[in-house]
């Protein structure tokens, strides 16, 4: 009996102290994703080109630097005017919606705040929420790249790291423990390949599409749907937004036509592509997934939202290995 309670009073104590040090241990599996990102090419290269992981690890951070400069050098320019573009274009697409508003009678006061949206007493408050915000922003920049270096260390020396988690564990134990982290780190690094190549495509076809369509603002329009393809079931209706409410600038017809095409696209991603990429790693329930975001969003906010889903796959795993194998196959 004492020791069940002594037991129960360690497992409260130990609650109790990860949430106080939630976002340290946030930092922590976010370092711990980045830098699967990056072992992913590393380990690659080290078994194409026979690299030490040291070099190979270099190339891998200076090719993603080349990468990002050519193509900052490239989309730059036509991105910050399309943002330039975004912030005339906001007060014009508050306009339209409040013209439609006057002709739906269950949206009443829709009319009068959008109007009203652009007055001097409106607009003062969000001056704190503005210096807020700019703290938040200051305050995020540093966990970056806290984060960014915390994976650059795990990835220089994954071996000892995982050579000190085995070693926390009971002798007994350790072997299952080893196994345990190799496929975790399969399966995250399969679900992050998976989904980069999924955003990437997504950002591709989105852009094209509404160039095609004649939307302005189309690339600014595909890169965020690409981005928060990293953000499933909840991401891409969010994404959608933006290019419809610029298409209503254009004609409810080319709204109605970004609509079918983002229906196309987000449909194509969700049943087909990504389960052709993800069949050899995991598959995760759009319940659980969905679920998910909305517990770690509620309790972390956007860090946990865009961290749901990758704590939900090591989860996953640790409930196939452990919970049910070790524990529900063997129970009778």
């Amino acid at each position: 009996m004492n020791r069940n309670l002594l037991g129960a009073l360690a497992l409260t104590v130990l609650g109790l102290l990860a949430w106080q040090l939630r976002w340290v241990l946030l930092i922590l599996f976010g370092a711990v994703t980045l830098g699967v990102a990056l072992d992913v090419p590393t380990t690659l290269l080290m078994r194409r080109f026979r690299l030490g992981r040291p070099p190979a690890l270099l190339l891998v951070l200076a090719l993603l630097m080349g990468v990002g400069i050519a193509l900052s050098q490239v989309l730059l320019p036509e991105l910050a005017e399309q943002v330039g573009q975004l912030r005339l274009l906001a007060p014009e697409v508050a306009k339209r919606l409040a013209e439609l508003g006057r002709n739906v009678d269950w949206l009443p006061n829709l009319n009068t705040e959008l109007e009203s949206f652009g007055r001097w007493e409106r607009l003062q408050p969000l001056g704190g929420q503005l210096l807020g915000l700019a703290g938040g922003a200051a305050n995020s920049t540093v966990q970056l790249l806290l984060m960014a270096l915390l994976a650059v260390l795990f990835c220089l020396d994954p071996t000892s790291h995982r050579r000190l988690l085995i070693a926390l564990t009971p002798s007994f134990w350790r072997g299952r423990m080893a196994a345990l982290l190799d496929r975790c780190r399969e399966a995250l690094g399969g679900w992050l390949a998976g989904m980069t190549l999924s955003a990437f495509t997504v950002f591709l076809l989105t852009w094209a599409g509404l160039a095609i369509l004649r939307v302005p603002l189309a690339l600014l329009s595909g890169l965020i749907c690409g981005l928060l393809t990293f953000v499933p079931t909840i991401g891409p209706t969010a994404a959608t937004l933006l290019p419809l409410a610029v298409a209503l600038l254009v004609s409810p017809a080319r709204v109605l036509q970004v609509l079918v095409l983002r229906l196309i696209l987000q449909n194509a991603e969700a049943f087909l592509l990504t389960p052709l990429l993800l069949r050899r790693t995991v598959n995760l329930l759009p319940t659980v997934a969905l679920m998910a975001q909305l517990s770690l969003g509620a309790l972390l906010g956007l860090p946990g939202v865009l961290l749901a889903l990758p704590l939900v796959v090591v989860l996953q795993v640790f409930c196939e290995q452990v919970l049910v194998r070790d524990v529900m196959d063997r129970w009778t």
